[in-house]
């Protein structure tokens, strides 16, 4: 099962926000912890105030014999020190309460949250009591309690912890708004980078990546251009150097051919001469040998006949004397003848092609004949069209195109590498090393489509045609 895919933008600011939640709960807690504290602290004191008060009550009764004096009297120190939910008492040394003093709950301390109030019973002991000795002398008499009700403390521990969570909240909201906005940011730099590797996977080797300001950026765009550059020279010194193999090899092409036809064509043609004549001598002075004689001379006009095709590929296109398209139309002509109406072959031109430079108009030749060559050897179709159209200046290059097809109602096969041999690999090199691409379609129920778009390096002229010849 694939790894699900998040947002490098979202995680880190879901990270963020987990890290403040952290925090923000810590600071929760301590704030619980100073609450219980003060309310601690307050409780004591008030004990202190009451246990001091009692001390002095004592020393009263005893210093004034007779006085009217009640003990213990917790009314003297309850308009000073009484708050909502503040209870006071006195405890005689028996363990009896003789007087308590408690003031009312405040209507905000009315309810708290039964899971709120559980917990922090369980953490704090709310409601425990503080206690002081009230000292007479060197004895003790009794003791002064003061305790804070529970539910008025775990209100106000709600309340304030309430209160403290929405500053939270918002704070926590604010924070993840704010770093989702700062990474998107810090980030968008990524997606020059995602398009600089886009136009780099289409081919488009001219890709650069601008400077960026943060430095780990800056180093994969430096990578980045160091590379593209590399693959760009690379590339160019291929096509350089596949357009001198191509060179070479139609060179080597018009040199076999001018020996086919200058050494094996002659004594292909002398064979053929003395066969005719031992022919003619055979019929009149030896009837038995004229079988052979014929025999050789067939073998010597199939051997011709092999040879003119052999020549008709070798040689150089005649595109400077005849034009392009004229050449292409010979060469549908010359496998209309040879294929002795087993395939029929066409051709569709689109545009005016006089303008192409030689070589360029030479290498399209080449490309059209090896991909008519493997339709008629392994296709077994019984339609080959060839498609030839110019296209005027379109995208980002301002070139215009020249697309070469053939279209074929045959058999395709699964491996097109393996079916077509060196032709297809010969046919992709010189259409990379002429800045093309070539692809194959074998989307049909049968047949193949082979189709090459080529940039043409020089202007050609505007008018345009639209002829089909068989």
């Amino acid at each position: 099962m694939p790894a699900l895919k998040v947002d490098l933008k979202l995680r880190l600011s879901l990270r963020v926000a987990a890290l403040a939640a952290l925090c923000f709960t810590a600071a929760a807690a301590y704030a619980l912890f100073e609450t219980d504290r003060s309310a601690r602290e307050r409780a004591d004191s008030v004990a202190e105030l009451v246990a001091r008060d009692l001390a002095l009550q004592q020393n009263q009764i005893s210093w004034v014999r007779g006085a009217p004096i009640q003990f213990p009297d917790l009314q003297r120190v309850a308009a000073a020190l009484m708050a909502p939910g503040l209870c006071i008492a006195y405890r005689a040394p028996s363990g009896e309460i003789v007087q308590r003093l408690c003031s009312g709950v405040a209507p905000d301390d009315a309810s708290a949250p039964r899971l709120f109030a559980d917990l922090y019973q369980r953490v704090f002991d709310a409601g425990r009591e503080s206690v002081r000795p009230v000292g007479f002398g060197t004895e003790t008499h009794g003791e002064a309690v003061a305790s804070i009700d529970r539910q008025s403390l775990i209100a106000q521990s709600w309340r304030e912890t309430s209160r403290l969570a929405v500053i939270m909240a918002g704070a926590l909201v604010g924070l993840c708004v704010l770093v989702y906005a700062t990474l998107a940011d810090a980030l968008r730099p990524t997606l020059a980078i995602r398009a600089g590797l886009e136009r780099l996977a289409a081919g488009d080797l001219s890709a650069r990546l601008p400077p960026f300001d943060l430095a780990e950026l800056s180093a994969v765009g430096n990578v980045f251009n160091h590379l593209a550059g590399s693959l760009q020279t690379t590339l160019s010194e291929r096509n350089a150097l596949t357009g001198r193999l191509i060179v070479v090899q139609d060179e080597e092409r018009q040199h076999l051919a001018r020996e086919l036809h200058d050494e094996f064509g002659q004594c292909l043609a002398a064979i053929s001469a003395v066969a005719a004549s031992a022919g003619q001598t055979a019929r009149q002075q030896c009837p038995a040998l004229l079988p052979e004689c014929q025999s050789i001379a067939r073998t010597a006009a199939h051997m011709m006949d092999a040879l003119r095709g052999a020549l008709l590929r070798l040689r150089s296109p005649d595109v400077d004397e005849l034009g392009l398209a004229a050449s292409l139309e010979g060469l549908v002509a010359g496998w209309n003848m040879r294929s002795g109406g087993r395939t029929r072959f066409s051709i569709e031109l689109s545009g005016e092609f006089g303008a192409l430079p030689r070589d360029f108009a030479a290498n399209l030749y080449r490309v059209a004949q090896e991909a008519i060559t493997n339709a008629a050897k392994h296709a077994q179709a019984s339609r080959v069209t060839l498609h030839l159209r110019k296209q005027e200046a379109t995208g980002a290059d301002h070139r215009a195109h020249i697309e070469i097809a053939v279209d074929d109602d045959g058999q395709a096969a699964g491996d097109l590498t393996l079916k077509s041999g060196l032709g297809l690999l010969g046919m992709r090199e010189r259409i990379t090393a002429l800045g093309g691409r070539l692809s194959l379609d074998t989307s049909r129920p049968s047949g193949l489509v082979l189709c090459a778009q080529i940039p043409v390096p020089a202007a050609a002229a505007r008018p345009s045609e639209t002829r089909d010849a068989a």
